[in-house]
Order: C-alpha cells, then structure tokens, then sequence
C-alpha cells in the first residue's frame, strides 16, 4: 500500500520524466543539441593545442571544465521553469492540490538533474575520444559521483530560489547573461591562475569554479593539478564549498518558494495576462504598456474644447 506523503513525489516524477522524454524528441531534441554540439567543435579546435608550461592539451582540460559548467546550467533550467509555470498557472494548480508543490518541485528537479545527464552523455562520450584526455582507468568514480550531486542539488536549488524571484518569463532570460560571464572568469575554457587576482577571488566565491575543479580533479591525472592554484586539486576546499551552496539553498529556496506561492491568485495570473497581451515593443527594444485608444469622437470633441 503506498504511502499518501509518497503520492505527490511519485506522480512529480512521473510527470519530470514524461516533460524529459517531450524535451529530447521531435522537433525539440535540435534545440536540445545546440550547445554540446557547440561545445564538441570548440574541443575539436583545442585538441592539440598545448598549455604553455604544461605538457597538458586546452582541450583535454576544457573537457572536464565544460562538464562543470553543464552541472552549473542546471540552475537556468530551474529559471526558466518557475516564472513560466507561474504565470500560465501552473503552480496555482499544484496549490491547490495536496502535497502538489513538493509533486511539482520533485518534477522539475528530475527533469533538471536527468536533463543535466543527458547533456554530460552528449558531451563526455565524443569529448573523449576528439580530446583523448580521458581514460577510464584514471578516473576517480567516488569524487565524480559526490561532485555531480552536491553541484547539480546546489546549483538548482539556487536556481529555483531565482526562478522565485524573476518577476516574468521574459526577464528570466536576462539572468543568463550573468552566469555565462561568470563562467567565462570561472576557469573553465583556461586555468584561472593565467588570470587578475581579482578575477580569481570573484570566481572561488561561485560554484561554477569549483565545479569545474572538482570535474577536472575526479577526471584527469595528478598532475594536471599543476596549473591549478596552489598546484593541487583542493578536494576538501571544493566539498566545504558545493557543500555550503546546497545547505544554503536548501535554508533560502524553501522559504522564497513558499512566499511566492502563498502570494499566487486567479486575480495575479489574469493581471499577467493582461499585461502580457497589452505590451508592445517601442523601437528602442525597451517594452511599455500600450495605452488604451480612444475613439476618433472622443479626440474630436477634445479638440473643440
């Protein structure tokens, strides 16, 4: 006999793999393989390129850090799940249902988590063999696996805690431009000792650096801990501070999420909807609401006074 508090969670992920199996078939797989595509030729071009001071290849380490930086991606899916779902709905309606926001939330966590899966697959299995860089015989299975779960639960919870708070699916995509700086300065396509102390310091206070680092450390060789700072892998350093964004998260993300569910109405989603129907785009690319139009008597009559 199952258990009711074990309801919602089971017909949640049900629901997350029925979302994971619409978002990798038919027409959307082709968007769904724009970026490890993408990735895989910037590996194809760095294949052979080596490291200066180092017998190591750009590619062979990009490999791993461009792993990292998918686990960190996990949180964009979180992003764009929330607002969207707020605003057509959807989260009013797993309200108003028992136990559904935890149905939902574990939804949208497997299809984020299995989506992230999918995609380290994509890359990981050609990434190899275009890089050679990596053997499974040197590979860490232990780290990998304590990696990706703090790295994919502290990322999403930080993501769902974000989702909460972007007022609009439109907007979630200005959130974006943020993480792929970040990810640019995290050392993820080069080792972050080639760059500014003070570029250093802002990326160890993110999780996507430490991502990067605990993929590189579980996947190549000791030595490539060379180029790393301080010429090792910092193992505890990077457990202590994935471990950190997940307590963190999951302290914040319950307590945003609740405030923003409690605050959803009919009224609220039909305003949205309102206001999402009467915006229109000014030339300059900022967005307005349109002023109602008033009938060609009425401006007649107002020219007369």
């Amino acid at each position: 006999m199952t258990s009711p508090r074990l309801t919602p969670l089971r017909s949640g992920l049900a629901g997350g793999l029925i979302e994971l199996r619409q978002a990798f078939s038919g027409t959307a797989l082709a968007g769904q393989l724009l970026w490890p595509a993408a990735t895989l030729i910037a590996l194809f071009f760095f294949r052979h390129r080596e490291l200066p001071g180092s017998r190591l290849t750009i590619g062979a380490l990009m490999l791993p850090g461009t792993l990292g930086m998918f686990v960190a991606f996990g949180m964009m899916l979180m992003i764009q799940y929330l607002p969207a779902d707020r605003e057509d709905g959807t989260l009013l309606r797993a309200r108003a249902t028992p136990g559904g926001i935890g149905g939902y939330l574990t939804g949208k966590l497997a299809t984020s988590s299995l989506s992230v899966l999918a995609y380290l697959a994509m890359i990981a299995v050609p990434g190899a063999f275009i890089t050679g860089g990596l053997h499974l015989a040197g590979i860490s299975w232990a780290r990998l696996a304590w990696v990706l779960i703090l790295g994919m639960t502290g990322t999403q919870l930080l993501g769902a805690t974000l989702g909460a708070l972007v007022p609009s699916p439109r907007s979630a995509g200005y959130v974006a431009f943020p993480l792929l700086g970040l990810t640019a300065v995290s050392g993820i396509f080069y080792p972050l000792t080639a760059m500014p102390g003070w570029l250093q310091g802002t990326a160890q206070a993110f999780p996507v650096y430490w991502l990067g680092l605990g993929m590189r450390s579980a996947l190549l060789p000791s030595s490539a801990a060379s180029v790393e700072i301080d010429g090792s892998w910092r193992t505890a350093q990077t457990a202590a501070v994935l471990g950190a964004w997940v307590l963190a998260g999951l302290v914040i993300a319950p307590v945003v999420l609740r405030r923003m569910t409690r605050r959803e109405s009919g009224s609220r989603i039909a305003q949205r909807r309102d206001r999402s129907m009467t915006t229109a785009l000014i030339p300059n690319g900022s967005w307005r609401l349109s002023p109602p139009r008033l009938p060609d008597t009425v401006k007649a009559a107002r020219g007369c006074v």
